[in-house]
């Protein structure tokens, strides 16, 4: 499906996406599965990108591609409105000046432990003296800092980041993208992944606050009519991504 497929989006409202004439996007590299650098090009590349590219083509505007290397930048360039549009996990802490569609893809975080971890489960990882990495700002890092009662949180840089903390011993625990973490385990028989997930991300697409009623109903329509006709499906197997799923 071609970004001409959409439905067009009300002239009147182009300049409230737009303001300055082109559509700036926010791009978390942050998040392998929505985004990456081509390989080849060094460009951006992702459903992340694709979708801006398709949402800039019914404006009817250039789109230029705002990028970063983690979350938190990402989030806080749409909120001082250095980015007219990002892509985030939904957050009550991120809502104060966003505004969110509904969830376009599904994406399961999970634990990696040490090999000789005594940890086995989820469940267990909230205990006294439990040291969890997280990517500063990241959904992992919202979502935990509410549910962990006992555990210490250590925030790092990046995903990467929180990779290298346990390889070094100074987590215990590393959160993050399932299948992401899954891929450095298979490659490195000192880590393991816990079984299952801890949470369920939920990416959406956003804009600040405000630009109004209208505008956040039009990206709300363009994000369910990307699901609904199959674009976000065929940008996922475009870029060869396993690990999201796209969301109902």
């Amino acid at each position: 499906m071609s970004a001409a497929d959409f439905p067009p989006i009300p002239s009147s409202i182009v300049r409230a996406f737009a303001p300055t004439g082109v559509l700036r996007a926010s791009i978390n590299l942050g998040n392998p599965i929505l985004a990456n650098r081509d390989a080849t090009t060094g460009l951006p590349s992702g459903v992340s990108i694709d979708l801006a590219h398709a949402l800039a083509a019914r404006l009817g505007v250039p789109v230029e591609l705002v990028v970063f290397d983690k979350a938190a930048q990402s989030v806080e360039a749409v909120k001082a409105e250095r980015a007219d549009i990002g892509f985030f996990a939904i957050d009550p802490a991120r809502s104060d000046g966003l505004r969110f569609t509904a969830p376009y893809v599904l994406i399961e975080g999970s634990y990696l432990v040490p090999g000789a971890s005594a940890l086995q489960d989820n469940a267990e990882v909230d205990r006294a003296g439990a040291r969890v990495g997280v990517g500063s700002g990241s959904a992992y890092d919202l979502f935990l800092t509410r549910e962990l009662k006992a555990a210490h949180i250590e925030r790092v840089f990046n995903a990467q980041a929180v990779v290298d903390a346990l390889r070094a011993g100074t987590v215990d625990v590393a959160a993050g993208i399932r299948k992401q973490l899954a891929t450095i385990s298979q490659a490195d028989a000192s880590l393991r992944l816990l079984p299952g997930r801890f949470m369920v991300i939920q990416q959406a697409m956003g804009l600040p606050a405000g630009r109004g009623e209208e505008a956040a109903a039009a990206l709300a329509a363009f994000v369910e009519h990307a699901k609904a006709s199959g674009f976000v499906a065929d940008a996922l197997a475009r870029h060869h991504i396993d690990g999201a799923d796209v969301a109902p």
